[in-house]
């Protein structure tokens, strides 16, 4: 048996590329550069500018039925190269189609995204809301109503008379109509 010893980590060779050092980046050997960290180049922009997004593509009518004019009128094996020339689907052509049979060249114009809007849906919510209010109030009434009740009650057993409400010292309504303007 041969006596081997240990050696540190390191010391030991780097397996796989044993022209490399321990602290050194395996992609700049092989890519020949500089090695990538993960993030983009930015040539010729700041680091904190803001890109435009990217926009969905939109298709006039007149354009979908050009191309399926003209993928109608090709042979067989030439509608792909006509798809890779104009950058399109086959599904492209296959909605395109499927609209053009339900509706002619109306239905091949741009439609709304998102959810249909549903008529009247601001003033159901509109109702909703104030329904919600009148229940509050109600509630909130019937606890008055029963606050009142308990101390008609307490005054019954403390023997306190019940008094009329003291006159207002402000003008009322009807004071302020027949008062004269200055």
């Amino acid at each position: 048996m041969t006596n081997q010893t240990k050696t540190a980590p390191e010391q030991r060779p780097m397996l796989g590329s044993p022209e490399r050092s321990a602290g050194e980046r395996s992609e700049s050997a092989r890519s020949g550069g500089e090695p990538n960290i993960g993030r983009a180049r930015t040539v010729g922009c700041e680091a904190n500018e803001t890109l435009e997004r990217p926009r969905r593509r939109t298709f006039t009518a007149e354009y979908k039925n050009q191309i399926l004019a003209a993928v109608d009128a090709c042979e067989p094996g030439a509608i792909g190269t006509l798809l890779r020339q104009e950058g399109l689907y086959s599904s492209h052509l296959t909605c395109w189609r499927r609209e053009r049979d339900a509706g002619g060249l109306a239905a091949l114009g741009p439609k709304r995204r998102g959810p249909a809007p549903q008529a009247g849906a601001a003033e159901r919510k509109q109702i909703e809301k104030l329904e919600n209010k009148v229940i509050a109030l109600e509630q909130r009434l019937q606890h008055a109503h029963a606050i009142i009740e308990i101390q008609k009650k307490l005054h019954d057993i403390l023997g306190i008379p019940l008094a009329s409400p003291p006159p207002s010292e402000g003008p009322t309504r009807s004071d302020s109509s027949t008062r004269p303007r200055r």
